[in-house]
């Protein structure tokens, strides 16, 4: 969590996810949910401008974006200040044994193979949320 942010305001997602359909479905999943702050980003040039005025405090990435892989995005987000150690979740139709390594490996978190359940994100991103309320 920031410095300074409340434990009950709104968990900050980035979704990084170059699909507009596939973005607006996630973000519908997740309209109604007071508790999570979602941004969109379509490529990692924009994430990475985001995230110069706004910390989230989750990643969720997708494997293809049209600049970069979502791989080499991590390890860029992951060298700027206060995003080291945020959990970070691959998205992708990707689903075969050797992708969910590949993410393991480069450092996520979690993986989500599209399409994506909204009721398993919902349920990750607020106990994550919950997480916040009660450390350690």
């Amino acid at each position: 969590m920031s410095p300074g942010m409340a434990t009950d305001s709104p968990l900050r997602v980035l979704y990084v996810e170059d699909d507009r359909v596939t973005a607006l479905l996630f973000s519908q999943a997740l309209l109604a949910e007071t508790r999570i702050e979602l941004r969109v980003a379509e490529d990692g040039a924009e994430a990475l401008a985001l995230v110069q005025e706004w910390r989230p405090e989750v990643l969720v990435l997708d494997a293809h974006l049209p600049d970069l892989h979502g791989d080499a995005l991590l390890g860029q987000l992951r060298a700027l200040p206060d995003l080291g150690r945020v959990p970070a979740y691959m998205c992708s139709a990707d689903g075969e044994p050797e992708d969910l390594q590949r993410a393991q490996t480069a450092g996520f978190d979690g993986y989500w193979v599209k399409p994506v359940s909204p009721r398993v994100v919902l349920q990750a991103l607020l106990a994550l949320w919950q997480q916040r309320l009660s450390p350690g």
